[in-house]
């Protein structure tokens, strides 16, 4: 039997299809139904290393991990990872073919639609059901020819579609009429019904919008869920600043927000931990002092490089580090720590080399064979268990891998610099790990870290989500979409 599809799509970016669909997933994950999450595009720089060693987009590793599954290269079988303003890489059932600008990839499309359908169906072929998310919006129609995102997945599956909108950034009624407006009359068939999402207030005074709308449109409005206060998912792409309220005695940590800063929900832990205040600092904010700066992962990481160095970090690292403060790079930010970067392929912009910061002895060149593992091993700081991922084309040598910062899978990661004031690691999650983390912040200058179990939060908050959703939605047409029956309750 083949696995049916239901899938949400968005007026805007940000409307809350991916946490939809997590929401979902865990629901029909705890009933027992085999259930798979699938978008087939994605444009993130925030991504996750499969099961079958492949890369796909982080939203869809947190609602594989709701559904109880491990993160598979045909839950995400398009992403693409942006390098300038108008070019990114793009991946293909987890390897990267190339580096395409938007014009261009617009022609790819019809190569990239073949491995999307051929994802889906091996899905289908294994599982009783797909949540699948859509991008953006299907109203953008100057993107409708060849679409792959929204509406043309849809129609070329056919399967039912539910339209999310986020009240809380106003004109609610505007988008889902002015979106479904912009859609082909088959299109608009195969909207199922609405959702508005983020709402807090009274229920009663929204009521007679929700009546018009439906009077309007013809489609029920299945469900309008709570704005639910300090939710943590792990980002699909946007940076998330909020933190949890901190002790008057925290570690100060900070990390620059770079144009093209990659894989930041590494730092999720930090932003939730109460002895931590941790905080992103925007372009244009002067570098504000801290016991620890970490230097974060980037995607164009030359280019990232020369805006660190235009925004006067290096001069206040060069402080920082003299009046005793230690500095942490993690994976481009690692490569910044070098004596140079060489990209002689173009690989992540033009072709060329620079000069890094010169921390550590090293020299970095990028590759075009992405290097995407899985792993796990003990850090050099107290000997710490730790585990987590490597995405990255950059290939470091130089004398100060001799003092690495961690022993991973039987390799040498990472470099640590002779005073100990300075390490660096291509180790993606490493303070999901508590050991690791309690160790970091020792270094840092945190007396006493308390231990804190991000996976258990993580998992906490994905059921507090699950539970908003199904007090809230109409779960008899998830059913029904879905060709299900009850096997119990949501709740």
């Amino acid at each position: 039997m083949t696995a049916r599809t239901l899938m949400v799509q968005g007026t805007t970016s940000d409307a809350g299809k991916s946490t939809l669909v997590a929401a979902l997933c865990r629901l029909l994950a705890r009933r027992g139904v085999k259930v798979a999450p699938f978008k087939p595009q994605n444009m993130a720089l925030n991504s996750a290393v499969t099961e079958d060693g492949g890369e796909i987009g982080r939203a869809q590793a947190v609602q594989a991990r709701a559904a109880g599954l491990s993160p598979h290269t045909d839950m995400n079988p398009v992403l693409l990872k942006p390098n300038t303003d108008t070019g990114a890489q793009v991946i293909v059932q987890g390897r990267a073919v190339g580096n395409l600008d938007a014009h261009d990839y617009h022609g790819y499309k019809r190569i990239a639609r073949r491995a999307v359908l051929e994802s889906h169906e091996r899905l289908a072929a294994r599982f009783d059901a797909i949540v699948a998310e859509g991008a953006g919006s299907p109203a953008e129609i100057n993107l409708r020819e060849g679409d792959i995102a929204n509406m043309g997945f849809a129609e070329a599956v056919n399967c039912p579609v539910i339209l999310i909108a986020d009240i809380d950034r106003g004109g609610v009624f505007a988008h889902l009429v002015g979106t479904l407006a912009l859609l082909s009359e088959s299109e608009r068939a195969r909207v199922v019904g609405f959702v508005i999402n983020r709402f807090r207030g009274d229920i009663g005074l929204l009521q007679p919008g929700l009546d018009w709308l439906e009077r309007e449109t013809g489609k029920p409005v299945l469900g309008v869920l709570p704005y639910l206060h300090g939710l943590h998912l792990e980002a699909e792409d946007a940076i998330e600043s909020r933190q949890r309220d901190a002790s008057a005695e925290a570690l100060q940590v900070v990390v620059p927000v770079t144009p093209r800063i990659s894989n930041h929900t590494d730092f999720d832990p930090l932003r939730l931990h109460p002895q931590v205040d941790f905080r992103f600092v925007s372009p244009g904010e002067m570098p504000p002092s801290a016991d620890l700066v970490i230097l974060p992962g980037s995607k164009s990481v030359r280019a990232d490089l020369a805006f660190l160095r235009a925004a006067g970090w290096e001069f206040s690292i060069q402080r920082h580090l003299r009046y005793g403060g230690k500095l942490l790079g993690i994976c481009g930010g690692f490569q910044m720590l070098g004596q140079e970067i060489h990209d002689p392929l173009g690989l992540e912009g033009e072709a060329g080399s620079c000069s890094g910061f010169g921390w550590l002895d090293m020299v970095t060149v990028l590759e075009p064979e992405k290097q995407l593992r899985n792993v796990q091993g003990r850090l050099s700081l107290e000997n710490a268990p730790v585990m987590g991922y490597e995405i990255h084309a950059g290939v470091t040598n130089g004398a100060a891998l001799g003092n690495p910062f961690a022993r991973l899978n039987a390799r040498n990661d990472g470099a640590c610099s002779e005073d100990g004031q300075i390490m660096g690691t291509y180790l993606h999650g490493l303070f999901e790990s508590s050991a690791a983390t309690g160790a970091i912040l020792r270094w840092a200058g945190l007396a006493e870290p308390k231990t804190q179990d991000y996976a258990a939060i993580r998992d906490a908050e994905i059921d507090r989500l699950a539970d908003a959703v199904a007090a809230h939605l109409d779960m008899n047409v998830i059913d029904r979409m879905l060709g299900l029956t009850r096997r119990g309750e949501y709740a």
